[in-house]
């Protein structure tokens, strides 16, 4: 067997479909037909099951195709030491981060980035923690910013700074004259939270359980819900109701000084603790200490940055 010949499993059980497996792969559709077949000539197993609308992994498949991954991925690591002996911050690096953390971090982070590294351009991928992850599991991303606790045995998390939540409300609601709000509070407020999916949400409702009502089996938000923290923020804006956010998503519009207003917590306000998280297997350490250090200079407003101390995990 080859590499170019688990590279053709591993696509085609991603999807499903020899032809877009080949595309994938660069190849005419013969050969990866041929190859597949060959390989599993060779193993004495058949790999997939085929017909006509779709082709899916057998039981012994789907654990082979699962082993090709971390083969693949341990080939990719030779090629990365070399590389990281010539220069570790030289070639893009594949950074992804969940939807409540991205639009507010990046804009900040990438002047800072580019002074520290310049030619270490980034790709970046935003999307829910679930779908990272195993994307970082798989190797298509380098390093995944995230909110903690993520635990997984293949997986380091480097802590960077504890960020905390706050209220916003219209400009005429009736808090409109208080300093800080308490989380009871929200339990009688039509309370805008995002859609299932979203750890922020979960964050939010551990923060103020009553936020749901819980009707026998039939869980209904107070409020509604939103797709992203914008269109919270929007809504809100326009008088629907009030929400919960991170601080940094609250100040990064103008919205925050002319249609709403940004109240704070009473006491200790509830928090979520920002990581980086990248494969023990990753060899590119430079560039994760490059990038920890372009996440403090870039100075995130209200956010509590954490020591070394805290390390990886």
């Amino acid at each position: 067997m080859t590499l170019t010949e688990l590279r053709y499993i591993v696509a085609l059980a991603q999807e499903r479909h020899f032809g877009r497996a080949a595309e994938r792969c660069f190849v005419s559709q013969p050969t990866l037909s041929v190859a597949v077949r060959k390989l599993e000539d060779e193993l004495g197993v058949a790999l997939f099951e085929r017909n006509r609308n779709e082709i899916a992994p057998t039981a012994i498949g789907a654990r082979i195709i699962a082993q090709a991954r971390t083969v693949l991925e341990e080939s990719q690591v030779v090629t990365q030491l070399a590389r990281e002996g010539k220069n570790p911050l030289l070639g893009p690096l594949r950074l992804g981060a969940i939807y409540t953390i991205g639009p507010y971090l990046l804009p900040r982070l990438i002047g800072p980035l580019t002074r520290l590294a310049p030619e270490m351009p980034l790709m970046i991928e935003e999307n829910y923690t679930a779908v990272l992850a195993e994307r970082l599991r798989q190797g298509a991303l380098d390093i995944v910013i995230l909110s903690l606790p993520f635990h997984h045995p293949q997986i380091r998390t480097w802590a960077l700074y504890d960020e905390p939540f706050v209220v916003i409300t219209p400009p005429l609601h009736p808090w409109r004259e208080r300093d800080a709000i308490g989380a009871q509070d929200l339990a009688g407020e039509d309370v805008l939270l995002l859609g299932e999916g979203h750890c922020f949400r979960n964050q939010v409702i551990e923060a103020c359980p009553d936020c749901i009502q819980d009707n026998g089996q039939d869980h209904r938000l107070r409020g509604f819900e939103g797709t992203s923290l914008e269109t919270l923020r929007q809504m809100v804006a326009s008088g629907l109701g009030v929400s919960v956010l991170p601080l940094t998503a609250a100040l990064s519009s103008p919205l925050a000084e002319s249609l709403l207003r940004v109240k704070p917590f009473q006491g200790q306000p509830p928090q979520r603790r920002v990581a980086l998280a990248w494969r023990r297997s990753f060899p590119r350490q430079a560039a994760i200490d490059i990038l920890r250090q372009a996440i403090r200079n870039a100075e995130l407003p209200g956010v509590t940055y954490l020591d070394e101390s805290i390390g990886p995990a």
